[in-house]
């Protein structure tokens, strides 16, 4: 008999792992992907949507595609996930499965910190980036803050290479001189989470080209009238240009299913990415996994939330549930290795890899920026369409 399997998210790791686990199952199994977006958007290419290097139409692409490789997509958002009766409701259906693929990823709470949605732009949305692209077009003297409120949060690159990116583009335009861009952040250091090694590395970067960086920085609110950030212990800074990275929370769809845990993400298995429940996995932002080190004695370190890990952990997923459907006894297992872009500006881009698993902390190092890393970065944006679509 055939088995559903349903991946809830269409994300990076949900389109790897519905297109895996299509390529590797016979017709008479059906893989079912749901997500409440007509279009898979591509988020590492929003920063070049704010630089207006790429338009909404070159990053997307529609989820229909898909269906021309056998997989069944649904357009609805998930109203509901029952464990026990291995249903999930939808908007006008519900489905049953034999596996399920959690993978809905990080939702973004505007509301989390008062005045703040008012007060900064969302670099992590297709809308927020359009709309820095065209107060960008006008911005020719100020102070720029990138601010980072709450950790975790996803794609921890993002927001220092969007204050290299600006430091290049104010630069070009003969501004630079004009503009003071400061980075503040809730972060001890640039990427803790990789280790000791990187954050000395990008301090560094970024005092070479004069972008202030102000760690430990908890923001209480903002002042959209004075376009004011305040933070703890009453310090106040003001700035005409503020981008944002709001706060990240699990959907309220797990939650209410029960699957978050002291974190509030899905605690899953390092290794195989499996939840509490039978046949429920959960890959990507949504899930939490824990690591040596952490940022004080009482605050233990979690797997970045990267696309990166999110599909290497849908390869594993996808691979472990395809052998078990077929009675087979291999098991992959996910090893905490990961790679990521820094763009830097001036077509340049540095590359960190490494295996964040090791002990007694995640050991990361990064390549010097060049040009070819930058490429690669190109590339990777091509491929990705190219080959998943």
């Amino acid at each position: 008999m055939g088995k559903t399997v349903l991946v809830l998210g269409g994300g990076l790791g949900g389109v790897v792992a519905a297109n895996r686990l299509r390529k590797k199952l016979g017709a008479e199994h059906s893989v079912i992907l749901v997500d409440k977006q007509k279009e898979h958007l591509f988020q590492p290419s929003l920063l070049w949507v704010m630089l207006g290097l790429r338009k909404p139409s070159q990053i997307s692409r529609d989820f229909r595609i898909l269906q021309r490789k056998g997989i069944k997509y649904i357009n609805s958002e998930v109203l509901g996930i029952d464990i026990s009766q291995k249903r999930v409701h939808l908007e006008k259906e519900d489905l049953s499965y034999d596996y399920l693929i959690i993978s809905l990823g990080a939702e973004l709470n505007l509301e989390a910190i008062p005045g703040f949605k008012e007060t900064a732009y969302n670099l992590y949305s297709l809308e927020g980036a359009l709309r820095l692209n065209s107060v960008l077009k006008d911005f020719s003297d100020g102070k720029v803050a990138v601010m980072i409120p709450r950790i975790p949060f996803k794609c921890p690159a993002a927001p220092y290479e969007t204050a290299f990116l600006l430091d290049h583009l104010f630069e070009q335009r003969g501004l630079r001189n004009k503009v003071e861009i400061s980075i503040y952040t809730a972060e001890p250091q640039p990427f803790p989470v990789a280790g000791p090694q990187i954050g000395p590395k990008v301090k560094e970067m970024l005092e070479k080209r004069e972008i202030s960086y102000s760690p430990n920085k908890k923001l209480l609110e903002g002042n959209p009238q004075t376009k004011e950030l305040i933070f703890e212990n009453e310090e106040k800074a003001r700035f005409d240009l503020i981008v944002g990275i709001f706060p990240h929370q699990a959907p309220k769809v797990v939650k209410e299913a029960n699957l978050t845990g002291e974190t509030g993400w899905i605690p899953v298995d390092r290794s195989t990415l499996k939840t509490k429940s039978e046949n429920v996995y959960a890959l990507g932002d949504v899930s939490a996994i824990k690591l040596p080190g952490a940022y004080k004695p009482d605050v233990p370190l979690t797997l970045p939330k990267a696309g990166v890990f999110a599909h290497h952990e849908a390869e594993v997923v996808a691979e472990n549930i395809a052998t078990e459907i077929k009675g087979e006894n291999s098991k992959k297992k996910f090893l905490g290795e990961g790679s990521c872009f820094l763009e830097i500006g001036y077509g340049q881009a540095g590359y960190a890899k490494g295996n964040f698993y090791a002990t007694p902390h995640p050991l990361v190092n990064m390549r010097p920026p060049g040009k070819r890393w930058r490429w690669g970065k190109i590339i990777l944006e091509k491929y990705w369409f190219w080959h998943w679509f």
